[in-house]
């Protein structure tokens, strides 16, 4: 799969990690209702919304226009910095709104207009485009010289505790973030995802339209509506967010596919995955680990929880996981260690998890992950969704209903241990000669009743005899199995060697850790490609 398929992730990537800080930071005073286009009024409700979205799909898809004003078509990076919503125009600035809404300009990657308009009491308004809403730096812009109906990229929401920074940004194709208690932005969300993996390029629908409801009085709450569109399917979408903590999106979706669509992927997460303690397949930066997310997390229909580690694959990897109504998944940051990354201009320690929490019966399908090859920290080469099992075809209304909970820790609470670190390395015995190849796997759990168990035993041998790994693989042959408290983290850590047979197949792994039979760990799954023969270095010493 090619990176440049990936082209929208990147981009808005680019915006929220390197350069948003530039954005902030203006004084707020003047009216917002100056932004709102009178002669743009009409009723809007949902049920309108999706009436609208259902009719889009029954007509052929039409191709935006994608051209500039020619001031905006050339713009450097630096140039499009300088694009600056001015913060006194924003949206309910005046009202004693809990939010305030800020826009987004057109120009560099972004160059479909979307139309958004302010919503209250059941009435919209369209935000008209006028020279006066940014402030133009220098960018060599005459926002006088751009046509009024330009329309404008996206838009960011700030909130009452700290008017200074964004919470929530929506911007490019269908895609938004949003932050925690720590404040980073990180991996992005998407209304939809089309196609992914396969060997075709992907589909990357576009919120076309939004409106923005005002706020009721003293609420932390903004909702958003959406609308959806893509040569394959329309949607309607309603959003209802509250920052804090973590900031919690409760989304309504109504999807209209045009024609049949072989991949579907609904509730889609994007992140980055270059460098981490489990694969350091590009591992030449002076960085110990870059990462968005280091893994998976799923909490399936009979309620067991998986936690699959994240790695920077060779050749794309496609994992599916097979699940009926699923209770959750999510691409999380659990290490939130500083030292770990010891980057201290885009902290990916604080980057926030997402958990995606379905609401009521989403029936059979699967959380599929992909894995796409990157030598470079700002492509995200992660993507995660689930895929209903029932065909997608024209004419039908699909109905979804989930939570979007973003921030440090944004999974419920369990009783089952979590994996903490995943390392892996050349397996064989310390101080003998290896005489045969093998993979080292060593996966530490912490939580849940491992405290305890340790607190307990009288001595380390007698802890560590109450607790034993059952490990499963497809293929190979596993040794050298371990159990052992790991004190350090209250916890335990579990090794074993895994010895491949002669090809390169894909190996999965599964390990829990039991007590008495019974599971008291999350399950940890993986998944490892042996290299070829000719590359299963012994690395042995020369006086062995």
């Amino acid at each position: 799969m090619s990176l440049c398929r990936i082209l929208p992730a990147i981009t808005v990537r680019l915006l929220f990690q390197m350069t948003a800080p530039l954005l902030l930071g203006l004084s707020m005073s003047a009216c917002a209702g100056s932004v709102e286009r009178a002669d743009a009024a009409g009723a809007f409700d949902y049920a309108g919304l999706k009436g609208r979205a259902k009719a889009l799909a029954e007509r052929p898809y039409t191709e935006p226009n994608l051209t500039l004003p020619g001031p905006l078509q050339d713009l450097s990076w630096d140039d499009y910095q300088q694009l600056a919503f001015d913060a006194d125009q924003a949206l309910w600035q005046q009202t004693g709104s809990n939010l305030r809404a800020e826009l987004f300009h057109l120009g560099l990657y972004f160059k479909q207009a979307i139309r958004i308009y302010a919503l209250e009491e059941g009435v919209a308004r369209e935000i008209a485009y006028r020279p006066e809403l940014f402030e133009y730096g220098k960018s060599g812009i005459d926002g006088d010289n751009l046509p009024s109906d330009l329309g404008f990229a996206g838009f960011r929401f700030k909130f009452h505790r700290d008017w200074q920074r964004d919470m929530v940004a929506f911007l490019g194709a269908s895609y938004f973030r949003a932050v925690g208690a720590d404040m980073q932005y990180g991996l992005s969300a998407r209304g939809l995802a089309i196609d992914t993996a396969l060997n075709r390029p992907e589909e990357f629908p576009v919120f076309t339209h939004f409106w923005l409801e005002k706020p009721a009085p003293g609420s932390d709450t903004a909702v958003v509506y959406a609308l959806l569109d893509s040569p394959s399917a329309t949607g309607a979408y309603r959003f209802a967010i509250t920052p804090g903590t973590h900031t919690v999106m409760d989304v309504d979706v109504a999807i209209y596919p045009r024609k049949a669509i072989e991949r579907l992927g609904v509730a889609p997460l994007t992140s980055m995955y270059m460098i981490g303690e489990n694969h350091r397949r590009a591992g030449w930066d002076w960085r110990p680990e870059i990462h968005d997310s280091d893994g998976l997390a799923m909490q399936t229909g009979q309620g067991n929880w998986l936690w699959r580690p994240l790695v920077n694959p060779q050749a794309l990897r496609f994992s599916a996981f097979s699940d009926d109504n699923p209770k959750g998944f999510g691409l999380l940051q659990r290490d939130r260690n500083f030292d770990h990354y010891q980057d201290d201009g885009v902290f990916y320690d604080k980057r926030p998890g997402v958990w995606v929490a379905p609401k009521g019966p989403w029936g059979r399908g699967e959380v599929q992950l992909v894995e796409i090859p990157t030598l470079d920290e700002t492509f995200d080469n992660i993507v995660a969704f689930w895929r209903p099992a029932k065909p997608i075809e024209a004419g039908q209304e699909w109905l979804f209903s989930y939570r979007l909970t973003w921030g440090a820790a944004p999974t419920p609470e369990h009783h089952y241990a979590r994996v903490q670190n995943t390392f892996t390395g050349l397996g064989g015995v310390v101080g003998k000669k290896r005489e045969y190849f093998s993979k080292r796997f060593v996966v530490d759990f912490a939580g849940g009743s491992l405290a305890k168990i340790t607190a307990d035993a009288k001595s380390a041998s007698e802890s560590a005899a109450k607790v034993e790994a059952k490990i499963i693989h497809s293929s190979g042959r596993v040794e050298l199995v371990s159990v052992r408290p790991q004190r350090a983290i209250s916890g335990y850590r579990a090794m074993f060697d895994l010895v491949p047979p002669k090809g390169t197949e894909p190996i999965d792994l599964s390990l829990q850790l039991l007590v008495a039979g019974q599971p008291i760990s999350e399950t940890w799954v993986y998944q490892w490609t042996p290299p070829p023969a000719a590359e299963r270095e012994l690395h042995n010493p020369g006086h062995l």
